[in-house]
């Protein structure tokens, strides 16, 4: 038997067999030139009309999908004619290099550009690589690198896996994901937990396996083993008979003893708030509002907005739903907003900041969802990201109010929102700790990278004194104002217990998580889950935080999570 620890990012125990993604096409040889008898706008128009295809490819899987799968999909078919790549690869080809030869250089150019901008930017490279591989697919005419077909069900292993392959994944076909790359909030990372499939990534070594080799994965625990014996496969057999009970949420968020914990759901547009709400969400604890602006070259005008947000609030009548305004910049650029110059994009303009070199975007914003939701029952609450002070929570405030919404709120990403958890809830209703962002900027970790996942752990002790620091200023603020927790910590059902023993108040997750969540929540009292978050807090790393806090827990075992 052979081992690969790794880092679990979606729970679930399987066995099966691997297949690998396919290996990249082939480089087209280094000099190569026009073919005899190619004009170099006969070239430049081939290559044009290949990248159109690949656009027009994107979106149309972008159309089938929902959520974060959607997002990425739309933002992935942006950079298959983004004007960069598209102008460097004409200007080689009119140097006379053949067009597949030009836009691989090209992107690779581009590529490396985004590598060298760090952080998220450098994340985006990915994508770029992704798209040059599929132009030059539809400039050979041959098929685009994908995922392998099969009759049998099968667990993908990858280096890393591409937005556009990730975000069209059939659970049905495959069973499990592997990575030896990528980190805890990776595309793959993110569209697994969104389709509930057992996921490890950052498992050095799975990318060697050979098709057809027998594994089992436990996505919770992180470990892939292959030769899976009697015990291992009775643990995949007790996961499979306990999937009703994980797949089922009866709509009532509560600890054993009766304290009300609702569980919300992360949702990406209409589709997914349908969805959200049949799966017996209590409401919305996020409503990533990009998804009216990514696939756009320019700013979408109010009514388009209003639309759009008002089919997430039909979904919900009479329940809470908590709209994030813009997360604009860092991973998600925008044209007619973000300034792609920026050397450190994580830390720039992004979020709440980008009103200060945007004015109005923000504004617009704000009346489109005021408009929206005068026309639903929705119980709309209204929250910026990246807040950093009580200054700019005042400011946010004051906007909400003028635009007639009476609920403004705060992300807490920032560690220094954290700290002054009290002055910021002096200006606000409510604060939604987004654990992605706080756990990157606590550690200095950029969450997109394999090699720090480690330090990238919403575990981490350092982040779980922030939260805890956070609700500590909800209460000294005096007036009881809630406070909870939309980032994927909350999906996680051993940390929902700890954040609950730390005192938030609501959790919101992919959908999927629900049931897993209730189902553990209900097996503990509140002073249990105190007790618990204690032990946690005392922990002097992730692993052991983690470890303390699964051994309170034996239900998790018993339903393998």
């Amino acid at each position: 038997m052979q081992n690969f620890p790794g880092v679990g990012v979606s729970p679930g125990r399987i066995v099966g067999p691997v297949r690998q993604m396919p290996r990249p096409l082939a480089e087209p040889p280094a000099g190569e030139k026009l073919a005899p008898g190619t004009s170099a706008e006969d070239a430049a128009a081939a290559l044009t009309a290949a990248a159109k295809a690949v656009q027009v490819e994107l979106r149309a899987r972008a159309a089938a999908a929902a959520g974060d799968a959607k997002a990425v999909l739309e933002a992935t078919s942006l950079m298959a004619t983004d004007p960069m790549l598209i102008k460097a690869s004409v200007k080689l080809i009119n140097a006379g290099t053949s067009a597949e030869r030009a836009v691989w250089e090209a992107a690779e150019a581009v590529a490396a550009m985004l590598v060298n901008l760090g952080g998220y930017m450098a994340e985006r490279a990915t994508d770029v690589l992704d798209v040059r591989a599929r132009v030059v697919a539809a400039l050979r005419g041959v098929p685009a690198p994908g995922i392998p077909a099969s009759e049998v069900p099968f667990i993908l292993v990858a280096e890393d896996l591409a937005p556009a392959d990730t975000a069209t994944l059939d659970p049905a076909t495959v069973i499990a994901l592997l990575t030896a790359g990528g980190g805890p909030q990776s595309h793959t990372a993110i569209i697994a937990r969104s389709l509930g499939l057992p996921a490890v990534v950052a498992a050095a070594g799975v990318d060697q396996l050979a098709d057809g080799t027998e594994v089992y994965v436990d996505g919770a625990a992180g470990t892939i083993s292959t030769g899976p014996g009697d015990t291992e496969r009775a643990a995949a057999a007790a996961w499979a008979a306990n999937a009703s009970t994980l797949s089922v949420f009866d709509g009532n968020g509560t600890t054993a003893d009766g304290h009300l914990v609702p569980l919300l759901a992360n949702v990406g547009g209409a589709k997914d708030a349908v969805k959200a709400a049949a799966a017996g969400a209590q409401g919305v604890g996020l409503l990533r509002t990009e998804f009216c602006f990514l696939e756009r070259e320019t700013e979408p005008s109010i009514a388009e907005q209003v639309e759009a947000y008002r089919g997430v609030f039909d979904a919900f009548p009479g329940k809470k739903v908590v709209v994030r305004t813009l997360d604009a910049g860092a991973d998600k650029p925008l044209p007619f907003l973000t300034d792609a110059t920026e050397p450190n994009p994580a830390l720039g303009v992004r979020g709440y900041r980008t009103d200060t070199t945007s004015p109005g975007v923000l504004e617009r914003q704000l009346a489109a969802v005021a408009e929206a939701a005068k026309g639903s029952t929705a119980d709309v609450w209204v929250m910026a990201p990246m807040i950093s002070t009580p200054e700019e929570a005042g400011d946010f405030a004051a906007m909400c109010s003028n635009a007639g919404l009476n609920t403004p709120g705060v992300m807490v990403e920032v560690p220094s929102a954290a700290v002054t958890a009290e002055s910021i809830l002096r200006e606000v209703d409510f604060a939604s700790l987004g654990t992605n962002d706080l756990t990157q900027y606590t550690m200095a970790a950029d969450r997109q990278l394999g090699p720090l996942a480690a330090l990238n752990n919403p575990w981490q002790p350092a982040v779980l004194q922030l939260v805890r620091l956070t609700v500590a200023g909800a209460v000294a603020e005096g007036s009881g104002k809630p406070v909870g927790v939309c980032g994927e910590a909350a999906a996680d059902p051993a940390l929902a217990v700890v954040l609950v023993g730390l005192g938030v108040s609501t959790l919101s997750m992919t959908a999927r998580s629900l049931a897993a969540v209730g189902a553990v929540l209900a097996t503990v009292t509140l002073e249990e889950a105190q007790e618990i978050a204690r032990l946690a807090l005392s922990a002097t790393s992730p692993a052991q935080a983690r470890d303390r806090a699964r051994e309170k827990l034996p239900v998790l075992a018993e339903l393998g999570l």
